[in-house]
Parts: C-alpha cells; sequence; structure tokens
C-alpha cells in the first residue's frame, strides 16, 4: 500500500479505530437490548448489527474485485440481497451478533492489507451508483461511526471523532449545495450556528432542528 495518498491512509486509519469503539461499546450487550428498537425506522438493534457486519462484507466483495481489476456490485442481489440478509440475521443472539460484527471487521482488514496500489485506483458499484475504490475506506469509517449511534445504546453523535466530523462536514455541506438552486451554496444561518457535530447529525438526518427543513436520512 505504498503508493496510497495521505487521506487514504487517514481514513483506513480512522474507520479502524471506529470499529475498535463499536466492539468495546458493544461490551455487555444481551440478548434483550438487540431486541429493542434502534434509532432507525423499523429496525431494531439487531437489524443493525447485522446491516453494519454485512456492510463489511460487500465492502470486501468490492476490494476483491478491484485487486483483480474487476468492478463488482456493492450487493451483487441488489436492495433484495441487502434487504434478505439483514432479516437472516435478526433472531441471533447477543454473542452471536458482536461476533459477526468482530469476525467482519475483522475481514475488511485484512483486506485493506491486501490490496495492491492499482487495485486502489479501481471503481466500484455501490447501491447508491459507482464509487471509487479509494473512498471506500471513508464510506466505512461513516458506517462504522453512524450507526454505532444509531443503535441507541450508550454511544451517541455527540460522541463522534472530531477528525471524522470535520471531513464529513465539508462533504455533506458540499452535498446539500449540490442540491440547492444555482447560488444558494452557504448553510441556513440557524445550521452555521450549530456546533459542527450537531450541524454533521442534522446533515445526516440523525437529529431535528427548529427552523430548519429535514435532510435526507443517510
Amino acid at each position: 500500500m505504498s503508493g496510497l495518498t495521505n487521506e487514504v491512509r487517514r481514513d483506513l486509519r480512522g474507520a479502524a479505530l471506529a470499529h475498535q469503539r463499536l466492539i468495546v461499546g458493544l461490551s455487555g450487550l444481551t440478548d434483550e437490548m438487540v431486541r429493542r428498537p434502534s434509532l432507525l425506522p423499523a429496525w431494531t438493534v439487531a437489524h443493525t448489527l447485522t446491516h453494519i457486519a454485512r456492510n463489511a462484507d460487500s465492502h470486501v466483495l468490492m476490494l476483491q474485485a478491484a485487486g483483480r481489476g474487476e468492478v463488482c456490485a456493492q450487493y451483487p442481489g441488489g436492495p433484495e440481497q441487502r434487504n434478505a440478509d439483514i432479516k437472516a440475521g435478526v433472531d441471533r443472539s447477543a454473542t452471536a451478533l458482536v461476533a459477526d460484527v468482530g469476525g467482519s471487521n475483522s475481514r475488511l482488514e485484512a483486506a485493506w492489507l491486501a490490496m495492491t496500489d492499482d487495485g486502489w485506483t479501481g471503481e466500484a458499484q455501490s447501491l447508491s451508483g459507482p464509487v471509487l475504490v479509494n473512498d471506500l475506506p471513508f464510506r466505512r469509517w461513516r458506517e462504522a461511526t453512524v450507526h454505532h449511534a444509531d443503535l441507541g445504546l450508550a454511544y451517541s453523535w455527540r460522541d463522534w471523532p472530531a477528525d471524522y466530523v470535520r471531513i464529513e462536514l465539508t462533504r455533506r455541506t458540499m452535498e446539500w449545495a449540490s442540491r440547492k438552486p444555482m447560488g444558494l451554496t452557504t448553510l441556513p444561518p440557524i445550521a452555521l450556528a450549530l456546533g459542527e457535530r450537531e450541524r454533521v447529525a442534522w446533515l445526516l438526518g440523525r437529529t431535528t432542528v427548529a427552523g430548519l427543513d429535514a435532510t435526507g436520512v443517510f
């Protein structure tokens, strides 16, 4: 991985640390707790944990394909496969769910280490469209960080690390501006008055703010 940019190396470190925080945060998880509703609509804690694990596996598929010079769909069966895989995992015990998340994290981290410089220059097909392979580490950092808070346990968006928040704020602000009429590129004053974590949480649809329109949920 000698040819990686500093940004990709940063994202790999951030994602690996997010994995560690997630596993630490799951210590003491019980079977009763995984049946509780998460903060995501219609999903329990078990749904969310299963999604986190299957998302990691989807990244492994995309990385391995890029290493072969191929473009792979994140979920070869499309949204139906993604949803079926999540549904298949929700009745498991807390122990099994935590082991699944830990195992999938480890497989993904091994896939990162196995990537060649050429592989990192490839492309993949995410559910939302084409993506550069070298952007996958940040996307995983986001998944592990944001969905950790979505579990509705002790960790919340107020605990998101400052380096993640800073990068996400830039990206989401640009995305917000791209959806507005030409010339309207500045967030509303109410949003700009928020702290950075709360602003990112609003942009990601994780909190509502009086006077601001709701944004789409990531």
